[in-house]
């Protein structure tokens, strides 16, 4: 049977980091990170994450404010209270909780924020300094999933590496950071043939596609490490994209949902929030 990376523990370690930035900001009468999150409509996966991530700055003193859009509500008021944020000094944060109802213009809302306060690193200019290899906020969830993989001790450089999904916010990021960390990287989709056979290759499995249950033992290599980055609500439950109980016996790491990716993207979250106000004017 293989291993169960514990994503909060390995999370620990960056927690404990933020708590000694906020106690030096304390003990030396200066102000503590200000963090905004926009959550617009119902979505399970999207309430429990702001939820999650809203526990987690009161227990390390990050400040935290929530702002909740009805799916009906209109662009402009979410664009709005974005541009206020930008404007707010106490905020060195915002981050936009996607995915957004259909009806909605992701990339029009996102551009909205301040590049300095995107800590999701999903501006367009934080997409243009991240893939040009200049210094900008490295997306949440894969910058998580690097650090899970790092701590299982195994070397990145010269692995093959598949992942599955191509979206803005993990797929294609992730691949780029592995890139960046000298693996030989695939991407797997919807139109992608022989899935299976190209999955069961991979030193290193990252499913991101949002289909629960989707990968069993079949997609794996014997060996491989597979983080599961999954988040659908099935009947109450928050399922992952792996089958776990199917694919631990021959993975030799594998992460749980929940459990594993979403205590990392949180964490990552807050710590992009603190080097934002390190990197803030006021």
């Amino acid at each position: 049977m293989g291993n169960t990376i514990q994503g909060k523990l390995v999370a620990e370690d960056f927690r404990n980091k933020i708590k000694e930035f906020i106690k030096f900001r304390i003990d030396n009468d200066l102000r503590v990170p200000g963090l905004a999150i926009i959550l617009v409509g119902s979505d399970g996966g999207s309430q429990y994450y702001v939820k999650n991530a809203k526990k987690l700055c009161d227990s390390l003193g990050v400040k935290c404010e929530i702002f909740n859009f009805e799916e009906d509500d209109s662009e402009k008021n979410i664009i709005g209270i974005i541009e206020k944020l930008n404007n707010r000094e106490e905020i060195d944060g915002i981050m936009l909780q996607l995915p957004l109802p259909d009806k909605f213009n992701e990339k029009t809302i996102i551009d909205k924020i301040d590049y300095k306060k995107d800590v999701d690193g999903l501006t367009h200019i934080n997409i243009g300094k991240f893939y040009s290899g200049e210094e900008s906020f490295i997306p949440c969830t894969p910058k998580g999933i690097i650090e899970l993989i790092k701590s299982t001790g195994e070397d990145i450089n010269g692995k093959n590496a598949v992942v599955i999904g191509r979206s803005n916010i993990v797929g294609k990021p992730v691949a780029q950071l592995l890139l960046n960390n000298n693996a030989t990287v695939t991407i797997c989709h919807s139109r992608t043939k022989n899935i299976k056979e190209i999955c069961s290759e991979a030193d290193i499995l990252i499913a991101a596609i949002g289909k629960p249950d989707f990968v069993d033992e079949s997609f794996i290599k014997k060996g491989a490490i597979v983080i599961d980055v999954g988040t659908t609500m099935v009947e109450g439950k928050l399922k992952g994209d792996v089958l776990f109980e199917s694919v631990i016996h021959k993975a030799s790491f594998l992460t749980p949902v929940p459990g594993g990716v979403g205590a990392m993207t949180t964490t990552m979250l807050l710590m992009n929030t603190c080097e934002a106000l390190k990197n803030n004017v006021y």
